[in-house]
């Protein structure tokens, strides 16, 4: 499998491996503490991590996937994926929550006291300990990685750590006061929880599906570019879009008149490869102009002015 996804998708592909394991552990634990206290609130925690495991099956769908080489009909590669699937996992959990959402509602209108609070909440700990330690080794492998699949999946288990966290406050407070009304009312602010972290994760994938440009690789590479200053007149056009854990860019490079292809081209190769050697995710794109061509608008000075849209990344 090595030689086939290269290193670094097998250890994505590992970690995913990993969540889908660890996420059916959490569940069969949340669901014995439901079991236990019938609970709507615990019930509501379990089926968060039922996305948790359909969301790691979708990642390692999708490291898989993104891991491929670039085809005659993806040329560009296929990380694209790994952000496809984090749209989808929003979408998921987004659903989720408003079935969760239904449920506790009616509950609320007809409220049952939950039974064995005191064993039910120690199991959901056991249950909350496992995931974050899950979420943890994902958060860790993504920045290392630089996977944005990973890195939704273990922001999503860090969520439902601290959502879990407020059911066991409100079920200590169902226990101490005997109004059995709260069980609903934690069971609807969890939902509502859930269904934030799913439109958050829908609005971010949209983003990067949207090919933001990418502000701080485009400064490092104009970092390199006046490395070379003497080299060439100037450049403009300079462009960067993401895809999964790869950032494609262009950019036009106005060369001296008097400069031959051939140098005009090893200079673009130099640069390149510098660009690569110092940002391996970066696949830099230079195309040669003569100087006839030169914008007056988008000379060096104009390109290094411009400001900087909101929403940049990396």
């Amino acid at each position: 499998m090595a030689n086939l996804l290269g290193d670094e998708n097998v250890r994505k592909s590992e970690a995913a491996v990993l969540a889908i394991v660890g996420g059916i552990s959490v569940f069969s634990i949340k669901i014995a503490a439901y079991i236990i206290s019938n609970s709507i609130a615990l019930l509501s925690d379990a089926a968060e991590s039922v996305t948790n495991v359909a969301a790691a099956a979708l990642l390692l769908f999708s490291v898989r996937l993104s891991g491929k080489p670039p085809d005659a009909s993806h040329p560009y590669g296929h990380q694209k994926i790994e952000e496809i699937t984090r749209l989808l996992e929003g979408v998921m959990i987004t659903a989720i929550a408003a079935a969760l959402l239904q449920a506790a509602s009616q509950r609320l209108l007809n409220p049952t006291y939950p039974s064995y609070i005191e064993i039910a909440i120690p199991v959901s700990i056991v249950a909350s300990a496992l995931n974050a330690a899950i979420a943890l080794i994902l958060l860790k492998k993504s920045r290392s990685e630089w996977s944005p699949a990973l890195e939704g999946g273990a922001k999503h288990l860090f969520s439902d750590v601290f959502s879990s966290a407020g059911v066991w406050v409100g079920l200590l407070l169902v226990k101490a006061t005997g109004y059995a009304v709260i069980d609903p009312i934690l069971a609807i602010i969890v939902s509502a929880l859930v269904a934030r972290a799913g439109i958050l994760l829908v609005v971010k994938s949209s983003r990067y599906l949207m090919d933001p440009a990418c502000a701080l690789t485009e400064a490092r590479i104009k970092e390199i570019l006046s490395r070379h200053k003497q080299s060439f007149v100037s450049y403009h056009e300079l462009k960067t879009r993401r895809s999964g854990d790869k950032v494609f860019s262009e950019l036009h490079l106005i060369i001296h008149g008097s400069v031959s292809v051939k140098d005009a081209h090893d200079l673009a190769d130099r640069i390149e490869s510098e660009v690569r050697r110092e940002m391996p995710y970066v696949n830099l794109t230079i195309h040669i102009e003569p100087p006839e061509d030169l914008d007056p608008r988008s000379d060096r000075e104009a390109q290094d002015d411009q400001d900087d849209p909101g929403g940049r990344l990396l």
